[in-house]
């Protein structure tokens, strides 16, 4: 099973839990209205790795114009379900289907925890060719060394590592792919809201 079969597996499951974990994550609401400001008239928006499209509700209930992208064909059924009013699509963050220099933005909540350290400049490096001169990424990701493996979520069958990440290393990769990070927040896990690690959002900009 690859990332892939394991999110269709898991999809249902997946929305019916996450789908409104915003109306209890106060600092990320704050951290998606300044993204949206950022962005705000710019031009299209891409939310990648948006699962069941709760991120891009959000951001889409903010006024940006966005579309989702994920690679699972099941948590675009889902997301075209719970949002019908937007544009989600089946993709890969690695290979985009998007021109050059054709996007506003891009956010990717929790969307790099699948892959390693050494993987992280190839997909930034996509992530630069699709975003407009000074468009802005906005990345959040684990904080931390370790990798957590998992053979379930939600009773559904999957078979995935969660790779946490370090915001310095992360950093240091963005400014390599020309992406140099502009603003930078952490904080403590929620109690009861959430897998219980710390967390790192990374605020990006193309130059």
């Amino acid at each position: 099973m690859d990332i892939r079969s394991s999110y269709d597996s898991a999809a249902d499951a997946y929305a019916e839990h996450l789908f409104d974990e915003l109306e209890q994550k106060p600092l990320d609401r704050h951290i998606l209205n300044r993204f949206a400001e950022g962005v705000h008239g710019r031009g299209l928006v891409a939310d990648l790795g948006c699962g069941p499209g709760h991120i891009a509700k959000y951001l889409h209930e903010q006024g940006v114009n966005i579309c989702g992208i994920d690679l699972s064909p099941e948590m675009i059924r889902c997301a075209a379900r719970l949002s019908p009013d937007l544009d989600f699509r089946v993709g890969d963050m690695t290979s985009l289907d998007f021109p050059p220099a054709s996007l506003a933005g891009i956010v990717s909540f929790y969307s790099i925890v699948h892959f390693t350290s050494a993987e992280l400049d190839g997909v930034f490096r996509e992530f630069r060719r699709v975003l407009a001169p000074q468009g802005l990424l906005l990345l959040s990701f684990h904080v931390g060394d370790e990798s957590v493996h998992v053979d379930d979520l939600w009773e559904r069958p999957v078979n995935l590592d969660f790779r946490f990440h370090q915001p310095h290393e992360v950093a240091k990769v963005l400014r390599s792919a020309d992406l140099p990070v502009i603003e930078s927040s952490e904080r403590e896990p929620y109690p009861d809201a959430e897998y219980q690690s710390r967390r790192c959002y990374l605020l990006a900009t193309a130059v």
